[in-house]
């Protein structure tokens, strides 16, 4: 599967933002998606994931109750919705596909086989 991820930008502190993850091939459907973020000089960290057929989400500490994930299968779609945004929000964001047919849910970046491109989001204050 083959990963698109566009929606970044530039936002004041408190705006809100959609990211987009378009996925190319079939069976979208049985795969786990994530969210993942890289800020300069700092690791790749979990934001987000959801399960197939969205069943399940998992988010991190640092989004619960601002982000919220979905997925449309028959778009082939995995959103990210942000609000509230801080300027410690500000990073490469990246989705990534876990499967097919993954045994549970995973918030760890190498358990994930395929990754988009990448899409930049800066907050200011």
């Amino acid at each position: 599967v083959q990963l698109q991820a566009s929606g970044g930008g530039l936002v004041q502190a408190g705006g809100s933002l959609r990211l987009s993850c378009a996925a190319s091939g079939r069976a979208f459907s049985t795969y786990n998606m994530g969210w993942f973020r890289q800020a300069p000089g700092k690791e790749r960290e979990f934001v987000a994931a959801i399960s197939l057929m969205g069943g399940s989400t998992s988010y991190a500490d640092s989004v619960k109750g601002r982000f919220t994930i979905s997925r449309d299968d028959a778009k082939n779609t995995v959103y990210l919705q942000m609000n509230s945004l801080k300027p410690e929000d500000t990073a490469v964001y990246y989705c990534a596909a876990d499967g097919p047919w993954p045994r549970r849910l995973v918030t760890t970046p190498f358990d994930y086989d395929y990754w988009g491109q990448g899409t930049k989001v800066t907050v200011s204050s």
